[in-house]
């Protein structure tokens, strides 16, 4: 039996799940000597502290979105030359100790991060040559934070070329240890539908990230001037207040969705629409782009998703409607000139180009090459 340990953080949803949650499923569906143990590292040292940090983030960026987004490029999106985070300093020893005590309980022959923050304590456990065991860092936004651990970890599925190169210059990471595989998304998602989308007289949008509260909703049906020349659905995801507020509204053209935790049924809804409505972040852009779905935003949040914005905005791979007082002439534009589809479509093949295997791909050659030197040495 081979043990993957794969490490997200925090326990609310977020793409650093969605990722973990995709791989660990093809992992065990592939190789059945594989056992996966996802685990929030966060919640392992201690659940009141990920309960804490979860909750001021949370707080924090919907109440003072502008200093998270200035704090967190300061302090996460450049690495600083030997940062350590010098506000962290006395907790490194603590979260150092903890993850010890996590890989000698669980004793895994391969560990996966998919959070920039494990994988920062794991480089030092590297750097202190207290650890051999192979990690791969998996990217989940479309830029490397300055947090993730670079050198010391064997393998990087990274988003972009560009991503490559960074770490190959910057960071004098050999080539064979990068492999450009776009941001990982569940293999469900990388079927392309047959036939033309467009066809229809009344285009179908899913307008997602309604989790995040009413207000944003609200204000892109207002922008949309009253038009009735699309159909809606609205991903609520556990927002019950806003499925239940667009119920009243009694619009037989915008349709609420609870939270779809199917593969499959969200791939059927990927498929009956025309386009996509939702915020940058990158795992649901990824999927999207997997879907050949034009992508639209009205709304982001800081730090991340606004840096996420900015590389897909220079790549043409996104829409962003913020700032317009009306949205549908955009939109019906975007969705039914032919000449801009067909722009739209190549800039997204363009993205796929550079990709050089899929996050899959590359684990399952990972995997054989690791449970094989790991059946020789014992």
């Amino acid at each position: 039996m081979m043990k993957v340990l794969v490490l997200p953080l925090f326990q609310m949803s977020s793409g650093h799940h969605k990722v973990a949650d995709a791989l660990i499923d093809f992992l065990q569906t592939k190789f059945p000597f594989v056992h996966c143990q996802k685990l929030d590292f966060l919640s392992y040292c201690n659940e009141y502290i990920e309960k804490f940090v979860s909750d001021v983030y949370l707080r924090w960026i919907r109440s003072h979105p502008a200093s998270y987004h200035h704090i967190y490029k300061m302090l996460m999106y450049r690495d600083v030359p030997k940062m350590d985070w010098m506000h962290l300093e006395p907790w490194l020893p603590y979260f150092e100790h903890k993850m010890k005590r996590l890989i000698e309980a669980e004793k895994p022959q391969l560990i996966i991060c998919t959070h920039s923050f494990p994988s920062r304590i794991l480089q030092r456990l590297k750097r202190k040559k207290w650890l051999t065991t192979p990690i791969i860092n998996v990217y989940t936004d479309f830029f490397m934070n300055g947090v993730w651990g670079k050198k010391g970890i064997d393998y990087h599925f990274v988003p972009h070329q560009e991503a490559k190169e960074e770490l190959i210059k910057k960071y004098k990471i050999t080539k064979e240890q990068v492999i450009v595989t776009g941001i990982p998304v569940h293999e469900t998602f990388m079927t392309r539908k047959s036939g033309s989308r467009g066809s229809k007289q009344r285009l179908h949008l899913l307008i997602a990230g309604g989790n995040q509260g009413l207000g944003n909703i609200s204000d892109f049906f207002r922008k949309m001037n009253g038009t009735h020349q699309f159909r809606y659905s609205v991903l609520c995801g556990h927002n019950r207040a806003l499925y239940e507020e667009i119920l009243r509204w009694k619009q037989p053209h915008i349709r609420p969705l609870p939270y779809i935790a199917s593969i499959d049924e969200m791939n059927r809804l990927y498929e009956e629409v025309d386009a996509i409505i939702t915020k940058p972040g990158g795992v649901t852009i990824s999927e999207a782009l997997h879907k050949r779905l034009p992508i639209f935003t009205i709304s982001y949040l800081p730090g991340q998703e606004q840096i996420n914005l900015r590389y897909l905005e220079e790549r043409g791979l996104i829409y962003n409607l913020s700032g317009l007082r009306h949205y549908e002439q955009k939109i019906w534009h975007v969705l039914h000139d032919d000449m801009e589809r067909s722009r739209f479509f190549r800039r997204v093949a363009e993205y796929f180009a550079q990709i050089e295997q899929t996050a899959q791909e590359a684990l399952q050659q990972i995997v054989w090459q690791h449970s094989e030197t790991h059946v020789l040495s014992h």
